[in-house]
């Protein structure tokens, strides 16, 4: 059996790696793996345990016993922790807000690189698409297609708006901060040797996962 395609997609936030790394998926027929809502998640069970995010040591307490999952359904990706759906809680602004707090815990950061690489490497698909931060870099560096999704800020600032609705002001001060904390960790906005820097300011959403799947065809014939 050949090993599995892997697709990794890196942005900042608003770049619309998410949603355009979903559809990619679907078109190529490859599994998908959110990488920032295993983040999130954590960041909801920290919430929801009344736990300061800022808490470094207490944070990776809760990794002990994290139960995190993904689910593909017709529906689209479910996301689960324990028994509690927290598909749309997950992406509340207070989540957004403090996310970054947790996802810049290096021992945080090591523990779920390591659970996305077995991911990727348990997957029974054809091929995966991983999206998030630090993809092409350090969680998958030998993936065969490797994209920087990125789009000017002010594009950015108007589509996040448009997905969580707290106020244009409020949604750009979250961005440009959560880019600004996370920039500290990873580096997501500078593509690096070998990655493929895809602008989708002009581009429309169907274009931009065109785009994508493009690239991906093409990778895939050079192999053949």
């Amino acid at each position: 059996m050949c090993a599995a395609v892997v697709v990794a997609v890196d942005g900042p936030a608003g770049s619309g790696k998410s949603s355009v790394s979903k559809a990619a998926s679907r078109a190529l027929g490859y599994a998908f793996l959110d990488t920032g809502a295993a983040y999130r998640a954590l960041t909801w069970q920290a919430l929801e345990s009344g736990i300061d995010t800022a808490d470094a040591a207490a944070i990776v307490a809760l990794l002990d016993g994290f139960d995190y999952r993904t689910t593909v359904t017709d529906e689209g990706t479910r996301v689960t922790v324990g028994d509690a759906d927290v598909t749309d809680a997950i992406r509340e602004p207070r989540i957004s807000a403090v996310v970054s707090d947790i996802a810049r815990v290096p021992e945080v950061r090591l523990a779920l690189n390591d659970a996305f690489r077995r991911m990727i490497r348990e997957t029974d698909a054809p091929g995966i698409v991983v999206e998030g931060r630090d993809i092409t870099t350090v969680v998958a560096p030998d993936a065969a297609v490797r994209i920087l999704l990125t789009a000017d800020e002010a594009v950015r600032i108007a589509r996040r708006s448009a997905e969580l609705a707290p106020g244009t002001a409020s949604t750009a001060g979250q961005l440009r901060e959560r880019d600004a904390r996370d920039a500290q960790v990873v580096d997501f906005l500078t593509a690096a040797p070998g990655v493929v820097t895809i602008d989708s300011t002009e581009l429309d959403f169907d274009q931009t996962v065109q785009a994508v799947v493009g690239l991906v065809n093409d990778e895939q014939e050079k192999r053949l």
